[in-house]
């Protein structure tokens, strides 16, 4: 029996769903979103709540339940608020400034780094060290994230690079040397 997949997700004020087939659309202030259902998985709405269901007891369907649970509880609450992520430059001449759909990095290279941002995400710069991802599609925004964080991951030695804010380094000691 899922633990996750049995609560019912609630429904905010302003939020429409529609189960059609296999594909769940969630519309609200801030957009719309989609999800495809697997086969042996259903949805339904009633009482301003969303129940999920699964039509055995396969280990795979028992993963399935939870899963969907959890990603249409995202679409619900990416339409209602959205998600952000942030994340902070940290090097001597590291900074970041936005051009339309491009995020261009200064990190260190001998040359800028450009980063192209899919529709539905947006990017603001604050002090030229701070990048701040929005959109309401949580996979999206944090792929983003991941994606502009490769560019130059945090230095363990050194402390620098691109981090997730409020991510902890624990710096590693260099080379001890012949005594």
């Amino acid at each position: 029996m899922s633990r996750i997949g049995n609560k019912p997700v609630p429904l905010a004020t302003g939020v429409d769903v529609q189960v059609a087939g296999r594909q769940v659309t969630v519309k609200g202030p801030l957009g719309q979103l989609h999800w495809g259902l697997a086969d042996g998985i259903s949805v339904e709405v009633k009482d301003g709540e969303i129940h999920v269901g699964r039509n055995g007891d396969a280990p795979r369907l028992k993963a399935l339940h939870g899963l969907t649970r959890m990603e249409v509880s995202n679409l619900v609450e990416g339409v209602t608020k959205g998600y952000e992520r942030t994340l902070e430059l940290t090097g001597v001449g590291y900074r970041a400034q936005v051009q339309g759909q491009d995020l261009t990095l200064n990190v260190g290279f001998s040359h800028p780094v450009s980063v192209s941002l899919p529709q539905g995400i947006h990017a603001s710069v604050d002090k030229q060290t701070v990048v701040l991802i929005k959109g309401i599609d949580k996979r999206l925004v944090t792929q983003v994230a991941a994606n502009i964080r490769s560019v130059r991951p945090p230095d363990v030695y050194k402390q620098k690079g691109i981090k997730y804010s409020g991510e902890v380094l624990l710096k590693k000691a260099g080379k001890a040397g012949k005594k």
